[in-house]
């Protein structure tokens, strides 16, 4: 294909892009008005199945559909990530020497570890009740792990952080949302509706049904990708560098 095919092939998608984004505003609500109809009915959805949290509903209920390409978007992006990034023929492995850490920072990144951890894992519990979920509860976890690098040194951090079980851990988290999909099929539904597990009490703890699970689910995908991401782009960053006796790059 030419490159003036292409660009006449881009063109066209981008008009017809334009055309029915062009149709959705016209026919958006006045700002400042009353009248919130998708509003209204994900409120109501979300409170027919016991979820307190209106957001945890869309993205685990009403359209959870859609969470899980987002999720596989992340999953395809590790899984391209450590085929890119394995280690070849040519590099060779060493441990990395242990780094001089200020006292201070040491002090405080030991101290913030267990806090973030715990933080993450609440956020992720407690995602169709309050703000949060499984993405941002996934990143706070992974992030917290990554304290100890910043406290201690690159080995304190492998000892805590055996990228092969996060990678298990990374395809468990996503097998899950695709067999609690496959649960609503079996239960006579549709693929990943919230129909095989009672509602409980709005506001609870085992409440919303399949959203708790599925939320669950995604924390664990997204913790463990993040820390599996950090851990490849980690090697690559602290583990390089030139071997003087022939110039090339060596993984020490």
């Amino acid at each position: 294909m030419s490159r003036r095919l292409r660009m006449w092939v881009l063109a066209v998608g981008g008009l017809g892009v334009a055309a029915l984004l062009t149709a959705a505003f016209l026919r958006l609500p006045a700002f400042g008005g009353d009248v919130h109809p998708y509003g209204d009915r994900s409120v109501a959805a979300s409170l027919s199945r016991r979820t307190s949290n209106v957001i945890a509903s869309v993205n685990f209920d009403q359209r959870a559909f859609d969470t899980l390409g987002e999720e596989s978007i992340l999953f395809a992006a590790v899984l391209g990530t450590v085929v890119l990034l394995r280690q070849t023929r040519d590099e060779r492995q060493v441990r990395p020497a242990p780094a001089e850490v200020v006292p201070a920072v040491r002090r405080y990144a030991l101290i913030m570890l267990p806090v973030a951890l715990l933080v993450g894992l609440y956020v992720i519990a407690h995602g169709q009740l309050s703000p949060g979920g499984g993405f941002q509860g996934g990143v706070v976890v992974a992030t917290s792990l990554h304290l100890l690098y910043i406290g201690a040194d690159y080995r304190a951090l492998e000892r805590i952080r055996p990228v092969g079980l996060y990678e298990i851990g990374d395809a468990a988290g996503e097998a899950a949302y695709l067999i609690l999909g496959v649960a609503g099929l079996i239960g006579g539904a549709s693929f990943l509706a919230n129909t095989i597990l009672p509602y409980g009490t709005l506001n609870a703890l085992a409440s919303g049904g399949t959203v708790p699970l599925l939320n669950a689910a995604v924390g664990m995908e997204v913790g463990c990708a993040v820390v599996v991401l950090l851990a490849r782009f980690l090697d690559q960053a602290v583990e390089i560098e030139a071997d003087p006796t022939n110039g090339k790059d060596h993984t020490k």
